[in-house]
């Protein structure tokens, strides 16, 4: 379970994953070393899971954006076929409940090449897509529950 000073610093993070711990630790009123042992306690219990850039698709030349929707069962699966799942274009990959096994999230640099991921995800099964306008969300740091 996560305290009230665990989630200081990871709200910190969230907002700047290269913090240092002395800067760290000046923000959240902690000595470095304190700072320091709870950033390796979150990371080894899996709540810190890697640090990284955010990067906009679209201003790095993939403007076209989409959710597909994946109705496939059995062994031809997207989800059993990990060179499938390993597809550049898929950005995030969910297995979900209901009629379908799974939602993608896909980026690519134009129509053409989202038909021609479409059609390999066709392989596995029936896909159906819902492309992306703009994103008024499009990450948002976490925040304690309640």
């Amino acid at each position: 379970m996560l305290d009230a000073l665990d989630w200081r610093i990871l709200d910190e993070l969230q907002a700047d994953g290269r913090l240092s711990f002395n800067e760290l630790s000046r923000r959240v009123n902690l000595s470095p070393p304190a700072v320091a042992d709870r950033v390796r306690r979150l990371r080894e219990s899996g709540v810190i899971t890697g640090y990284h850039a955010h990067v906009d698709p679209a201003a790095a030349g993939l403007p076209v954006a989409a959710l597909v929707r994946m109705e496939c069962f059995g062994p031809g699966c997207l989800l059993r076929d990990p060179a499938a799942r390993e597809l550049p274009e898929i950005r995030q990959l969910h297995r979900v409940t209901g009629d379908a096994c799974c939602v993608l999230l896909v980026a690519v640099a134009s129509m053409a090449r989202f038909e021609e991921l479409i059609d390999r995800l066709a392989e596995h099964g029936r896909p159906s897509s819902t492309t992306i306008l703009s994103s008024p969300v499009p990450w948002r740091p976490l925040a304690p529950p309640g």
